[in-house]
């Protein structure tokens, strides 16, 4: 059973554009709210991260106050209760807090908060402390994104020299569309939820753009081959079609069966690689569709432009001014 599916190429492209404009609006104001397209971690910003678990009701304007005693007011701060018994877990996201040094007797920043923090509201457990020079992370924000843009002009001078131009456009325009949606959703995350993409989110990126790659080449790769032996009888949207329906099963078993495991991950795994398994889950999930219904669409919409070009009508009024 065949699926026409360049037929309704436009619904499959008013469906990528109904994800990115929301995505491209969020992206614009994480940039007015946060200066980046998505929430930057403590892996880009530097800075020192604390969970801390209590046993009882905690009060944000306390809490304030504790850090502002110990100079680090305009720090983050989360509350979240983790249990029915009422305990809460505090996350406070801020500038490096020093911790003493091993030569050092004078009681260190930290020492001093976790002390104010037991008087106000009693004994806690630290669930973990992460801390990131400031100078470390820029230049961990800076390898991530130029490995970004090697791996992007990498992709674009392979594709180019493999396949012809109009080839090698749609299968750029289709990772990036991959790309764009991955860092909408997340930006729409950082806006909705205060989420914080850390140096596992570029991996994720880097990843996803593999993978949409290879899952777009393949269905380019059948489109060129059959074109070879099939132009005379069919159109080329005929062959487009037929050479995704050739492809379908395959691209669909593969992506399936990655997207089970990511599942499986995000479900059964730690915390800290949630935001990693739930980013290839969605980037690998729009690569498989965008192989598929994006790049395909963008093709055959692309030829038949050309060839609208190419059979121009003859204008009357110039036949007659030659004769």
């Amino acid at each position: 059973m065949k699926v026409d599916i360049v037929k309704y190429r436009w619904f499959w492209i008013g469906f990528s554009l109904a994800v990115l404009i929301p995505g491209f609006i969020a992206i614009g104001m994480c940039f007015v709210k946060y200066g980046t397209p998505v929430k930057l971690g403590l892996d880009f910003t530097g800075g020192t991260k604390l969970e801390y678990k209590f046993s009882q009701k905690l009060e944000l304007e306390k809490v304030r106050r504790i850090l502002d005693k110990h100079k680090l007011g305009g720090s983050n701060i989360q509350l979240s209760k983790v249990g029915e018994d009422g305990s809460q877990v505090l996350i406070i996201r801020s500038k490096a807090i020093k911790e003493r040094k091993s030569t050092q007797k004078k009681s260190s920043q930290k020492e001093r908060l976790d002390r104010d923090l037991i008087t106000t509201f009693g004994q806690f457990e630290i669930l973990s402390i992460d801390t990131v020079s400031p100078i470390i992370g820029p230049e961990l924000l800076t390898s991530g994104l130029l490995a970004l843009v090697f791996t992007l002009v990498g992709i674009v001078l392979y594709i180019s020299y493999r396949f012809k131009r109009d080839y090698a456009l749609c299968a750029i325009i289709a990772l990036l569309h991959d790309v764009f949606i991955l860092i909408g959703l997340f930006s729409i995350f950082s806006l909705i939820w205060g989420l914080e993409i850390d140096s596992l989110f570029i991996t994720a990126v880097l990843t996803v753009i593999g993978f949409s790659v290879h899952d777009t080449i393949v269905v380019f790769d059948r489109i060129r081959e059959n074109s070879k032996y099939l132009s005379k009888n069919k159109t080329f949207a005929e062959i487009a079609n037929e050479s995704i329906n050739q492809t379908l099963v395959r691209s669909i078993n593969t992506s399936l069966t990655v997207l089970l495991t990511l599942g499986t991950l995000y479900l059964i795994g730690g915390e800290t690689t949630k935001n990693f398994v739930g980013a290839m889950f969605l980037g690998i999930a729009s690569g498989t569709y965008s192989s598929i219904f994006v790049a395909s669409a963008l093709l055959v919409w692309w030829r038949e432009l050309s060839k609208r070009k190419k059979v121009q009508p003859v204008n009357p009024s110039k036949v007659a001014a030659i004769r």
